[in-house]
């Protein structure tokens, strides 16, 4: 069975011109050798932001780029029949499809409403700061340039729960409406994380329900994609998602693959999301990103053998999905944790390299970020993802034994004769770990594939050998025989 690689199929800071789906479609060929077998696409849905809307500042989940709304007819990254073909040129090339849903808030009102909200404290929102009162508050949606065709619903300030601005007296404070109160099982962040931006969903709201499930149903039809990236999870009611993904699973007939995005660096947090959401969907290991982020910015003070300590990786492996930086993480953005280049491949080999987790390679990593002036990673990360696609893993052995270098072999198999790999790093200064791949190679050269270091290793009799890294790099392994 093929390892499955995701790629994170686009960056925030791509450029505002509506080219992307057909970058993409043209792309397909060369992310099949590439080794990636799924993608992640960005939300393709038209943004109150217009053109230059990144995807997550939804205004109609119905406008995929075929509407003259928001001063534009295509999205950040084109048109719908573009969008279209897109899924299908990365579908013919072997790549599962994952749609970015963005379920929490809806953004870019066309009509105010007179609604009657109570205020809540920015830092507690289980604390009301004022008595009901009337607000003037962007929330009704009509969609005039859709004018109705696919779906004819209003929607209005009694699907959701609040909003953070009062137009009348230009006032901005969190607003609960009409008494509703907040959703419970959410993360409980400043005492209720509910709320995050935009005209909050009201997941209590029978018509709410209704109105994503009709949307959910018309667009996997439309699509036909195969899985799904969860926006936001952790302001979400925990188990939303239980219903609407059977009824999509129903709709493909056949399991999806999907991946919530909860946002947080503690690990009970994700395990009780995981429960409560049915073990239906798969969590971005966040804690993991973290440890990665500590060990490039510690000034290799960071002890490697705790990498993986306190990480979905760690506890819940079959539900982990493990990055190393994302449109998020990147330069600029509010969340902005960007790992260090010198430790930019170190974080690779350990999500590529390993059977724990399914890793998502980000866009950024893979072609840069020219508006940040970031190049991309280049020929190591290449190198990686050929082995991950092309070898038999077989068994991993852990030498987790030292604080600054650490290592780890995948014994391959006698069927696949230049299978075995074995792979060395360091935070610190240059090391050597001795490590048995396995007999069925005994005899054989291992040399970097990396080009790092420029030992060549014959393993023993038992399949042992000498690995040698250089300061603050990492090493990879593989027969000798196997380089072409």
């Amino acid at each position: 069975m093929l390892n499955k690689t995701i790629l994170q199929g686009f960056e925030w800071d791509l450029p505002a011109d509506g080219t992307h789906w057909q970058t993409l479609q043209k792309k397909a060929q060369e992310l099949q050798e590439l080794g990636f077998n799924a993608i992640w696409l960005p939300p393709a849905y038209k943004g109150s932001s217009g053109i230059n809307d990144v995807g997550y500042g939804v205004y109609d989940h119905y406008d995929l780029g075929e509407f003259q709304q928001k001063d534009t007819i295509p999205t950040k990254y084109g048109t719908k029949d573009e969008y279209l073909q897109a899924i299908q040129a990365l579908q013919d090339h072997g790549l599962e499809v994952y749609a970015d849903i963005v379920f929490n808030h809806l953004m870019g009102a066309d009509e105010t409403e007179v609604v009657p909200a109570v205020q809540y404290n920015w830092d507690d929102r289980t604390e009301a700061i004022s008595d009901t009162e009337e607000i003037e508050a962007w929330t009704k949606f009509t969609y005039p340039g859709r004018n109705g065709k696919y779906n004819d619903y209003v929607w209005t300030w009694k699907n959701f729960s609040g909003v953070d601005f009062d137009a009348r007296s230009k006032s901005h404070a969190i607003y609960n409406f009409a008494g509703k109160g907040w959703d419970q099982e959410v993360d409980n962040e400043d005492g209720n994380y509910d709320y995050l931006m935009g005209c909050d969903l009201d997941m209590e709201n029978e018509e709410t329900i209704a109105q994503l499930e009709k949307w959910g149903s018309w667009y996997q039809s439309l699509t036909n994609v195969d899985g799904y990236r969860l926006d936001a999870v952790k302001h979400i009611q925990f188990d939303y998602y239980v219903d609407w993904l059977l009824n999509r699973r129903a709709e493909k007939g056949k399991s999806l693959f999907v991946v919530g995005e909860y946002w947080s660096e503690e690990l009970d947090k994700l395990e009780t999301y995981l429960n409560s959401s049915g073990n239906l969907i798969y969590l971005f290991d966040v804690p993991f990103h973290f440890r990665l982020f500590e060990a490039a910015t510690s000034n290799g003070e960071f002890d490697m053998r705790q990498i993986f300590s306190n990480t979905l990786l760690e506890t819940r492996e079959d539900y982990a999905v493990t990055f190393v930086d994302n449109h998020d993480t990147q330069k600029g953005q509010s969340l902005e944790s960007w790992i260090d280049g010198w430790f930019k491949v170190h974080a690779y080999a350990l999500i590529l390299l390993r059977k724990q987790g399914v890793p998502v390679v980000f866009w950024g990593d893979l072609y840069g970020i020219p508006a940040q002036g970031v190049e991309p990673v280049g020929d190591n990360l290449h190198a990686l993802l050929k082995l991950r696609a092309d070898t038999f893993f077989g068994n991993q052995v852990d030498y987790f034994d030292d604080p600054d270098c650490i290592g780890w072999v995948l014994t391959g198999d006698f069927e696949e004769e230049t299978s075995g790999i074995a792979v060395v790093m360091t935070n610190g200064e240059s090391a050597e770990k001795e490590m048995t791949i396995s007999a069925i190679h005994r005899g054989k050269t291992f040399v970097d594939i990396l080009g790092n270091n420029e030992a060549k290793v014959v393993l023993d009799n038992s399949g042992k050998g000498i690995f040698p890294v250089n300061a603050g790099q990492v090493s990879v392994y593989v027969q000798e025989a196997s380089i072409k």
